[in-house]
């Protein structure tokens, strides 16, 4: 019954019908490594798929199996291809019949530990019996919004927790909070750095509103991306902090025990999760997130991006942090003040998919002498905004010397 569930399971109406009904637990260990690929594969593709398809990614995600153990799984997928699907109107007995089965190993788990002497509480058994009580399908809980107008206006203050220390920005998205993605794109040069030192160590910035930032940084050095976050909190530069060390002291370790910044080059994204898990930072930078490995190949690089992004938002919802990933704007962003989404570089589609937030750092050309100098001017794109909803572009300064952005 598995592997003909399976099968049902690769056309992408039937899984969403059924998948919140599904446990690892109906399924043996070598069927459920297919079905934690394919999975992955709906996740990520979000139509229907062919065996070919799931078997080509179930080899790339486990490239070191043995030669044993990939003709088992070769031999699996033969018999897939000659399963018929199901219909929508065997689904309940199917379901019925394998989780039967579940039903019957934990009634008997509770019983050997009753006759062993390893617990003497019937709760176990009176908690099985209870969700499922009416047949062996898990009963459905489903948790409704009920929150009144009074509640869900202090959940929306909420949502900003975390406020923009920039004032035309700040009028458009109040802030972020734990759970949120936002994608920060800019050509190079452009001052993609800045504007997270800025934001994060500038005055009436996230640490000094008590949120702890962590700086994953695989682009730039460290201590680099250290000197502009100390700049930006003084408002010194570097090369003028000599004569003035007790004002930068003053300002910089204020904020200091907030901020970890710590070399990046070579994580992947379970390397970032466990920085996250370790230090449990409220706002998280990646500087820059398309350098952030993904295991598994990828045929092509805009689905190992769009991988990387997926597994980015998830990280800010499961350790309830504001994930900031940077990446660059595509050559053809090159000296324009206006950008959209199509301009990111990569995986256009699969970026901004995930985004709950996208900010697009606009420059305009150099002049020609005549012109005005534009140079510390910078245009932010509000591309995609599910925060507040609104979507322009507000005109800010920079100030390379200190990686201070203003009004």
């Amino acid at each position: 019954m598995q592997l003909g569930l399976m099968k049902s399971l690769m056309d992408a109406e039937f899984y969403d019908l059924v998948k919140t009904r599904l446990s690892p637990e109906i399924f043996g260990a070598n069927e459920l490594k297919v079905k934690l690929t394919l999975d992955n594969a709906h996740k990520q593709y979000k139509r229907t798929l062919t065996v070919d398809e799931v078997e080509a990614l179930f080899f790339v995600e486990h490239p070191t199996i043995t030669t044993a153990d990939k003709n088992l799984y070769k031999d699996m997928f033969k018999l897939l291809r000659k399963e018929q699907p199901m219909g929508h109107d065997v689904i309940d007995t199917v379901l019925s019949g394998l989780w039967r089965n579940v039903i019957g190993e934990r009634v008997a788990d509770v019983g050997f530990r009753l006759v062993n002497g390893e617990t003497t509480n019937l709760m176990d058994l009176r908690r099985i019996l209870e969700d499922h009580a009416e047949s062996f399908l898990p009963k459905l809980t489903v948790d409704f919004e009920e929150s009144t107008i009074e509640e869900l206006l202090v959940k929306y203050e909420e949502e900003s927790k975390w406020a923009f220390n920039l004032g035309p920005l700040s009028h458009q998205v109040a802030g972020v909070n734990g759970g949120h993605f936002v994608v920060v794109g800019a050509r190079p040069n452009s001052g993609k750095t800045s504007f997270h030192a800025s934001l994060a160590a500038g005055p009436g910035g996230w640490a000094e509103q008590g949120a702890r930032v962590g700086v994953l940084c695989n682009e730039e050095a460290a201590y680099r991306i250290k000197m502009r976050y100390i700049t930006a909190s003084c408002g010194i530069p570097f090369n003028a902090m000599k004569s003035n060390m007790a004002t930068a002291h003053a300002a910089w370790d204020k904020i200091a025990t907030k901020v970890s910044i710590t070399n990046a080059t070579g994580y992947d994204l379970n390397r970032v999760e466990a920085f996250c898990k370790s230090y449990k930072p409220d706002v998280l930078i990646l500087d820059m997130i398309d350098k952030v490995n993904v295991k598994g190949g990828y045929a092509r690089d805009d689905q190992r991006l769009r991988a990387v992004y997926v597994g980015a938002r998830d990280i800010a919802k499961e350790y309830d942090c504001a994930v900031f990933g940077f990446s660059q704007v595509s050559a053809e962003g090159e000296g324009r003040t206006h950008l959209d989404q199509s301009q990111l570089e990569g995986s256009k589609t699969g970026k901004a998919a995930e985004a709950d937030l996208m900010l697009l750092i606009g420059k305009a050309a150099e002049g020609d002498g005549n012109s005005p100098d534009t140079s510390s001017v910078r245009w932010i794109n509000i591309a995609k905004n599910k925060l507040s909803g609104v979507h322009c572009t507000v005109v800010v300064s920079l100030d390379g010397t200190t990686a201070r952005f203003g009004e």
